[in-house]
């Protein structure tokens, strides 16, 4: 049996779409963990009622998506669609950084334990409507938040709230099986984002053309975490100086979005922080991948 708190269709204005320092497209999961767990913080300040409350693992369905990119009939390559930003005092458009940024619609589905759960919906409603953030975008509009009690009989109900929409999950596994036959991590990934085209030519010289991958499904690369690259100190102007500080890189593998009716368990769609010390790890990963052998 799980507790499972459900916050559908939150539409979200220009949410971070740089998800690593070499990929653009859906936020990295960093970010929707990370916005969860400021999500239970926000709870447990508002209400010493929720002391105890820990949201334990994090589903993320995606309904809709508009990545801000623009490529024109003669263009080879896609453009970022950059903010307008105010003309400085000379009347000139000042310098700034590129963005990448979308739109999107999702919702959470947020494994958690708490002994008061009377009111967590009502106050889950209204810090979601105030100031909080979700993967560096701002929240337009949010559906009501639900409780639900699942097991493997009454999950149905909850997948049904889920569609249409596309859930996240990791595919490692196709990463881990190409590695082992020789190929490199970077080499791996793009194996599977690759599109090739082919030709064929028929009897009467017609000419016809298709086009593949090398698996089949919604294939994406995603972020899932950091490598430490420094050991554990303190940095000069760092924000808390009470913190150990360490520089870290991106961790990038594949994901595959499918349909919620797919899942036969919801541990196959929900992700949870871990921390490997021993190999400087920060990732989130599956409480349970699904088995595609």
């Amino acid at each position: 049996m799980k507790n499972i708190l459900l916050i559908p269709y939150i539409q979200i204005h220009n949410a971070n779409a740089l998800s690593s320092p070499y990929t653009i497209g859906f936020p990295a999961m960093t970010a929707w963990l990370g916005a969860v767990h400021a999500l239970q913080r926000q709870l447990k300040i508002r209400d010493d009622d929720f002391e105890d409350l820990d949201f334990k693992s994090v589903g993320v369905i995606c309904h809709d998506i508009n990545l801000q990119t623009h490529k024109g009939n003669s263009d080879f390559i896609y453009s970022i669609v950059g903010t307008g930003n105010p003309l400085d005092k000379s009347g000139n458009r000042p310098s700034f950084i590129e963005e990448a940024r979308c739109h999107l619609t999702v919702s959470l589905i947020i494994e958690y334990s708490c002994d008061y759960d009377q009111d967590l919906t009502e106050h889950v409603d209204q810090l979601i409507k105030g100031k909080l953030k979700f993967a560096g975008g701002d929240i337009i509009t949010v559906k009501p938040s639900e409780t639900f009690e699942i097991d493997s009989e009454n999950q149905k109900k909850l997948i049904t709230k889920l569609m249409p929409g596309f859930c996240l999950v990791e595919r490692r596994d196709l990463m881990q099986q190409t590695m082992l036959e020789g190929q490199d991590a970077i080499d791996a990934l793009l194996d599977y984002l690759t599109i090739k085209h082919n030709s064929k030519t028929d009897d009467n010289g017609k000419v016809t053309w298709a086009s593949s991958r090398k698996t089949k499904g919604w294939i994406v690369p995603i972020a899932t975490g950091f490598q430490g690259i420094s050991d554990l100190g303190f940095a000069e102007n760092q924000r808390d100086q009470d913190t150990l500080h360490r520089f870290a890189e991106s961790i990038v593998t594949l994901g595959e979005f499918i349909m919620p009716y797919r899942i036969d368990n919801l541990d196959n769609m929900l992700w949870h922080a871990h921390v490997d010390i021993e190999s400087n790890l920060y990732l989130c990963q599956q409480n349970q991948p699904i088995n595609h052998n």
